[in-house]
């Protein structure tokens, strides 16, 4: 059984967001080449962001240090001159000791802004890191309700919160490395240049074999990371499955422990596979560009040698001109090895630059014009919406009225419809044809903040909000003081008062066993947590969607009818299946397909032996 697995890697597409490796990888060598600069460029932007004096320092000392290698190279040819000549006396040798002093300060100097180098990295790492992350964490929380919807988005967030984060601070001192092994080069490169323009030919052109070599296997990595994507995602989904407390009852009673275990297994051992190939492939290309520029090294060498062989250069200058040659050899290896590293994150950091573009577009707009505080009609006009991906409407050419007041049950199977047209009517998701007007103001033209200020939510499945019970009632409310009267009529009214009441630190409990001494509650504590919240917020709509799934028929009459009471003072939308509480609701609303196919009262609904008379009976025949 274990042939067929429980996620077909090879069906799943390759998300939008990774394709951009692709694209960079068939673009040829000189985008490639480009990645290096862009990585560079995002870390410098995320350091300047960060500390300003933190990355100017580290520039001038890096520059600082290449001048100083340069004038060092350049002071020993003096140095060897004296020492080299065919007769040294101990007067020339004392003449010389100025200069060797200023070399072996040169050196001792070079050392000393290394580790200053070294020391504003260490400090500079971890400011990026917290501006990149707060970047990422701002991004992700201002997009519109309705791009949590979309499965790729999701999984953007998460591997820029996660891979992407991680790649930018791993980066800082890579492109740290990378600039101290440019400016040593460069260094080295212009002392031989000085000695003699020749040497400077022949040792970049040893860099341009190199060069060509780490941007050819930056382009077989960025396949490699297309190619694998889809199986890291579900290697990823198969660890939380096999490993996470949601599925841990049905991982044990379903005896899935061990098939779980073996498929992650397998998709550890296809990836590694993969990872070998990756290797053995790039060694080669590497091995290809380290052997031409194996002979570029030799070459100058070579010129070395002819030069001294024609008279062309001094003894004392040739040592030098060894040295540079040396100096820059080990330059480029540095360098080759930090641009390595840079490919291999590129499409890691780059997930960064991609989360903040596509979260400015899904951004809520902030409009300037205001719901109204408290609106006497809620209109609806043809209004259809369809979920990101999908192609068929969730909901259909909707009219609706709702006058304040009101209390209003959508009633439906599942899959009707009735959740998402609750969204829909209170702004929160935004209708993809027609309108919904708050009086007289159009809700897609309003600021959302305004419109949410608006609205009270009491979900189906409501948010496991990890902090004190206290907090996590009075977030209903967290930008105003409210009466203590309010309060305890949301903890009564709720039946959160029993909670509370209930555990070790009374309000003060925190909700999450992932500190010392958290709890955690039962499906029906959270829920009447969560309709305490939505009662303690006191908002003009409030939209209660299955709000008594987890509880019991003494907590959900309660419940009911303290709903029923609050929506004399305000719009109440009540999403249920369970047709035996609505029927005291001012309006029934009958959804099938995303369709309003019936609505009325419920004396005008059951008498018309429609859908929901279908409904009605079917349910009440279980209770007679």
């Amino acid at each position: 059984m274990d042939r067929v697995r429980l996620l077909p890697v090879d069906r799943l597409a390759v998300p939008e967001w990774a394709k951009a490796s692709a694209e960079v990888a068939s673009a040829g060598l000189l985008r490639s080449m480009r990645a290096v600069p862009s990585v560079v460029a995002t870390i410098g932007a995320l350091a300047w962001r960060a500390s300003r004096v933190l990355t100017a320092t580290a520039v001038v000392l890096q520059v600082v240090s290449g001048a100083v290698t340069a004038f060092g190279l350049l002071a020993t040819t003096q140095v060897f001159t004296a020492l080299l000549q065919d007769s040294p006396t101990p007067q020339r040798l004392s003449a010389s000791l100025p200069v060797l002093a200023v070399v072996v300060a040169a050196v001792a100097a070079r050392a000393f802004l290394d580790s200053a180098v070294s020391a504003v990295e260490a400090s500079l790492r971890p400011a990026v890191a917290r501006s990149a992350e707060d970047a990422v964490t701002a991004a992700a929380a201002r997009v519109s309700l309705i791009s949590f919807e979309d499965a790729e988005f999701q999984e953007l967030v998460r591997r820029a919160s996660s891979d992407g984060l991680e790649a930018i601070a791993s980066s800082v001192r890579s492109a740290t490395q990378l600039i101290s092994a440019v400016v040593s080069m460069t260094a080295a490169v212009v002392a031989a240049a000085v000695i003699d323009p020749r040497l400077a030919v022949v040792l970049a052109l040893a860099a341009a074999a190199d060069g060509w070599a780490s941007v050819r296997a930056s382009r077989l990595g960025r396949w490699h990371f297309l190619d694998t994507v889809t199986r890291r995602m579900t290697k990823s989904v198969v660890a939380e499955a096999a490993t996470a407390r949601r599925f841990a009852v049905e991982r044990h009673a379903l005896v899935l422990r061990e098939r779980l275990l073996r498929e992650h297994r397998a998709l550890t051992a296809d990836l590694a596979r993969e990872e070998t190939r990756l290797a053995r492939r790039t060694a080669l290309v590497r091995l290809a560009g380290r052997a031409v520029s194996g002979v570029g090294t030799a070459a100058a060498y070579g010129v070395l040698v002819l030069l001294l062989w024609t008279g062309s250069l001094p003894l004392g200058v040739a040592g030098t001109a060894v040295l540079a040659v040396r100096a820059a050899s080990a330059a480029l290896t540095a360098c080759l090895r930090t641009v390595d590293l840079i490919h291999e994150s590129a499409p890691e950091v780059e997930l960064h630059a991609r989360l903040l573009t596509e979260a400015a577009r899904r951004a809520e707009r902030r409009t300037g014009s205001t719901a109204p505080a408290d609106p006497a009609v809620i209109r609806l006009t043809a209004v259809s919406f369809a979920y990101p991906g999908q192609h068929r409407p969730a909901v259909r050419d909707v009219d609706l009225t709702i006058r304040r007041g009101q209390v209003i049950a959508l009633v439906g199977e599942n899959g009707s419809g009735k959740t998402t047209l609750a969204k829909l009517i209170t702004g929160l998701y935004p209708a993809g044809g027609g309108t919904v007007h708050w009086d007289d103001v159009d809700v897609a033209a309003a600021d959302p903040d305004t419109v949410h200020e608006r609205v009270a939510v009491i979900a189906q499945a409501p948010a496991e909000w990890p902090m004190t019970a206290e907090h996590a009632i009075r977030i209903g409310r967290h930008d105003k003081r409210v009466p203590d009267a309010h309060w305890h009529h949301a903890l009564t009214a709720s039946g959160a008062d029993e909670v509370l009441a209930a555990l070790p630190d009374g309000p003060d409990t925190v909700l999450s066993r992932r500190f010392h001494n958290g709890q955690d509650l039962s499906g029906g504590q959270w829920q009447r947590i969560a309709i305490a919240r939505g009662i303690y917020r006191a908002a003009p709509i409030l939209v209660a969607d299955e709000p008594t799934a987890a509880l019991d028929a003494k907590a959900e009459a309660r419940v009911f009818a303290a709903l029923r009471a609050a929506g004399t003072n305000r719009t109440t939308i009540l999403v249920t299946h369970r047709l035996a509480n609505v029927r005291t609701a001012d309006w029934i609303v009958v959804m099938d397909r995303g369709r309003i196919v019936e609505q009325g009262t419920h004396d005008h609904l059951h008498a018309a032996e429609g859908h929901y008379h279908d409904l009605y009976e079917t349910q009440a025949r279980a209770y007679r």
